[in-house]
């Protein structure tokens, strides 16, 4: 999960200022995390707490994260839903469920049971087809590259299971690329940002020069990558910790002792 929330704390800063390019700083003194990162967190506390296949408990953790973090930029109608303590989903297809899913990835030994994990963490909010597909294709590509599957193989995998088109190429896809918040707008670009990288960092730059909605790009893309390529590198790895609070930093460290990707 490391991975997710250092691509949202180095796109924090592309958000509104995007970038159509990949040498840019990747740390500023304007970094933060954002919703990306504190929902990451909260996903990985359920799992933590043994709250898994729970509804109920992905509801109170987002609330719980949400009146901790209420400046952490959350979507509107996430904002409202939270805000109101609600616990009813409100129909979204947005990207909030696939930039928050990637512990789900890590925490089960089959791909059946991350699918279904994924449905359940989308749907308390995200209950539209396309939510719940786009979360269950970013933990999918999580699952497969930490079990070591090439690039290849997740690529067929995810697009025939999710009827995502990943042949357009970033080069392709780039100079049109504008800001979508929909799962089909940036999930399979995320993908293929990661499909066309060499290594960590170059994913994560990769998924930010498309421009849009840069730090979930940056998130999804960088969850995949540092499943596929063994972690975060140690540089990325220590300055992403630094910008997070005890609380944060906690929920990342645990998780990474438990599911035994212990990479801080």
């Amino acid at each position: 999960m490391l991975g997710a929330i250092a691509g949202d704390v180095i796109g924090s800063v592309y958000e509104r200022n995007n970038v159509k390019f990949q040498d840019f700083p990747l740390f500023s003194g304007h970094c933060r995390f954002t919703d990306d990162s504190v929902l990451t967190a909260a996903v990985a506390e359920v799992l933590l707490e043994g709250d898994a296949e729970s509804h109920e408990a992905y509801v109170d953790k987002f609330h719980e994260f949400f009146h901790l973090y209420p400046d952490a930029g959350f979507g509107g109608t996430f904002f409202d839903w939270a805000r109101s303590r609600s616990r009813l989903p409100y129909g979204s297809w947005g990207n909030g469920s696939a930039m928050r899913v990637s512990p789900i990835g890590y925490a089960f030994d089959t791909l059946d049971e991350v699918l279904a994990e994924a449905k359940i963490s989308a749907e308390v909010t995200h209950d539209h087809s396309e939510g719940i597909k786009g979360a269950q294709a970013i933990a999918a590509a999580v699952f497969l590259a930490r079990h070591g599957e090439s690039k290849a193989s997740i690529k067929t995998e995810i697009s025939q299971r999710f009827s995502y088109d990943l042949r357009p190429t970033l080069d392709e896809i780039r100079p049109s690329y504008r800001f979508y918040v929909s799962c089909q707008g940036s999930v399979p670009q995320a993908i293929t940002a990661f499909l066309e990288s060499e290594n960590f960092e170059d994913a994560v730059r990769k998924a930010i020069s498309l421009g849009g909605d840069s730090d979930t790009l940056a998130c999804m893309a960088g969850a995949i990558a540092e499943a596929f390529y063994g972690g975060v590198p140690d540089p990325i790895a220590e300055r992403t910790i630094k910008h997070l609070d005890t609380r944060l930093r906690a929920t990342v460290e645990e998780f990474a002792t438990v599911y035994g990707n212990d990479v801080l």
